[in-house]
């Protein structure tokens, strides 16, 4: 049996934490940035926690047991 590798688009993508939880970066910060309030700006800088049911559809790409999953 050949061996089973992760995603490596999606392990880029995506952080685990070491409790288990998967981190992404949010879309929408790298230019036309001029229209949004500060706010929305702040907001797209932070990372955000994948929700439970995502991330149960993350664990086969990335042959890892997640904790929401």
């Amino acid at each position: 049996m050949p061996k089973v590798k992760s995603h490596k688009g999606l392990a880029k993508r995506v952080r685990v934490t070491g409790t288990g939880k998967v981190k992404h970066k949010r879309s929408g910060r790298s230019h036309l940035n001029s229209g949004m309030t500060g706010e929305q700006k702040r907001k797209k800088g932070n990372a955000k926690v994948v929700h439970a049911t995502v991330a149960k559809k993350l664990e086969a790409s990335l042959h890892q047991r997640l904790r929401g999953a």
